[in-house]
């Protein structure tokens, strides 16, 4: 046979097997299309799996072919091994034409048929006595793979786990720049070097932003302040310091009428003086013989607030009583209803305040209790007995009017002495004698030098008319034989007395009641009760040789 015979028949045949496969190929096609099972002629029949539209397999179809079954599905591997042991029929048995052979050989190839250059066949293996699965057919629409991930997916995919654990675990650290501390620069440099247009506009407009807040706040606050002032209860002025004030203690029966209440605590005991204090807590107590005299000291504190804002050297009143604490509510709101500035009080229980005394630095004490003001007195303190007066008396509510007696008060009792022991006519020659040796002072001396004190402060603003204190001196000697050395003691010490009475022994009530004091202090009791007889304020002073005589 020529040469030109055998490539028309080798042509011939390549045609019609090319033409026959690609006619079974669309046939397959079709039928996987559909779901229908293919067959081809003398090999066994092979149930095409279903797929889904986009061309995924259905795992159900496989699984149950499978002896144990699972919800996995099987790996391109798995599915390359188990075509390749599928025992194809020999030729011979079936059919002698070459293009069957071919095509029961290509079916498997046909079957795993994808996007990419398919693969060179495997050998065939012993068949496994277990059914075979299904291969896995790719979808025809998926996207684009590389031939590592057709080779070993598996490795591929945890090769990709890795190298992103790897990324994460690994700390991924930045180089920044680093200037040495001989470039550094301050905040304004930088901002001079760095600045942009949006920082700028800040900047300008955060002086303005801080002015109008600024304004704001004040504004707030001075609206908050006037609202506070026309309050009475926040217009009340700051109490002085006590190392600079003036400290009048008062106690609470001194200040208040509570002899009711003295009546109770006497035939009742302490708990129902309690229950009764506590039952009456909100019932205002009446005031008592100091209540005009404490008032009269508030109006002098008024007046050197005015004249000097910033003045500390004020009278300051410390309510001191032997009281409960829980009794303190009712003197609290009988101190507010009246408008006392009282802000410290001091509450003993039961026990002696006398000891508190000296450590609020007590200038004068006031109490309704003889005994304690005895105490007082021996340990130093300037103290009276107060006893009220007529309640039908008009008072000064714009000047303090304070009432000394001489001797025992404001001087020693040595003249005393003298007139007890020697009569009166020793008593004229003996201040004759001694008219300009000044007098040793008595227990009030201080308290009249705290006076004159504040008198000056008025003085210096030109207000001598108008001062809000004023002093008197009563006393039963005379002028003529004794008067001299009262008034060379007081210049002596520096104080000036602004009325000084002279009664030569007689009755101190009816120039009293002319006068009409806030408080009258004298040593002796018949003066105290003649006093008391004309509505006076008065304040027993137990100093000197009288007591003794009285006792």
């Amino acid at each position: 046979m020529s040469q030109t015979s055998l490539k028309q028949k080798k042509k011939n045949e390549t045609g019609s097997r090319y033409s026959k496969d690609s006619l079974e190929a669309e046939k397959r096609r079709d039928s996987e299309k559909s779901g229908v099972r293919l067959s081809t002629q003398g090999s066994q029949e092979i149930s095409a799996p279903k797929t889904d539209s986009r061309g995924y397999l259905v795992r159900n179809q496989w699984s149950r072919t499978s002896r144990s079954p699972s919800t996995k599905a099987p790996t391109v591997d798995e599915t390359r091994s188990k075509t390749a042991s599928l025992k194809l029929p020999n030729s011979s048995a079936t059919s002698g034409t070459s293009s069957t052979s071919l095509s029961q050989q290509e079916l498997p190839q046909q079957l795993m048929a994808q996007p990419s250059p398919p693969t060179p066949p495997t050998p065939p293996k012993p068949p496994n006595p277990s059914p075979a699965t299904p291969p896995e057919i790719q979808p025809k629409t998926g996207a684009r793979r590389t031939s590592k991930m057709y080779e070993n997916p598996e490795a591929w995919a945890h090769g990709i786990v890795r190298d992103i654990r790897d990324s994460r675990d690994t700390p991924q650290s930045r180089e920044y720049p680093r200037t040495p501390p001989t470039e550094w620069k301050s905040y304004a440099q930088r901002r001079a070097l760095y600045s942009s247009q949006l920082d700028h506009d800040c900047v300008t407009d955060l002086p303005r932003r801080r002015e109008e807040e600024e304004d704001e706040d004040e504004a707030y606050w001075a609206s908050v302040r006037t609202l506070y002032e026309k309050t009475a209860s926040c217009s009340r002025p700051k109490p002085p310091k006590p190392k600079h004030a003036i400290t009048i203690a008062v106690s609470s029966r001194a200040l208040f009428n509570m002899v009711d209440d003295r009546k109770i605590y006497e035939e009742e005991g302490l708990e129902k003086y309690m229950e009764y204090q506590l039952t009456n807590e909100n019932v205002i107590l009446t005031p008592g013989p100091a209540f005009r005299f404490v008032k009269a000291l508030q109006h002098v504190n008024t007046r050197l607030r005015e004249l000097y804002p910033d003045e500390q050297d004020l009278f300051d009143i410390v309510l001191m009583t032997n009281n409960h604490a829980q009794v303190g509510v009712r003197l609290i709101n009988s101190v507010n209803h009246y408008g006392l500035l009282i802000d410290r009080f001091c509450l003993t229980g039961g026990k002696s305040p006398i000891g508190y005394l000296k450590a609020y630095l007590t200038n004068l004490y006031l109490s309704a209790d003889s005994e304690k003001v005895q105490e007082a007195i021996q340990e130093g303190i300037a103290s009276a007995t107060m006893f009220d007066g007529a309640k039908d008396i008009a008072y000064c509510d714009t000047q303090l009017r304070v009432a000394f007696d001489g001797d025992a008060v404001l001087f020693s009792d040595e003249s005393e002495h003298i007139a007890k022991e020697h009569g009166l006519d020793k008593f004229f020659q003996h201040e004759t004698l001694f008219e300009n040796k000044p007098l040793a002072q008595g227990p009030l001396k201080g308290f009249l030098e705290d006076l004159g004190r504040l008198q000056k402060k008025f003085y210096a603003k030109d207000e001598r008319l108008l001062c809000p204190i004023r002093t008197y001196l009563v006393t039963a000697r005379s002028a003529a034989s004794s008067g001299a050395r009262v008034l060379k003691t007081l210049r002596r010490w520096g104080l000036e007395i602004d009325e000084a009475l002279f009664l030569a022994g007689a009755p101190k009530g009816p120039i009293l009641v002319k006068i009409r004091p806030h408080i009258f202090f004298d040593d002796q009791m018949f003066h105290i009760q003649g006093a008391q007889k004309f509505g006076t304020i008065t304040a027993h002073v137990p100093y000197g040789i009288n007591q003794k005589m009285n006792n």
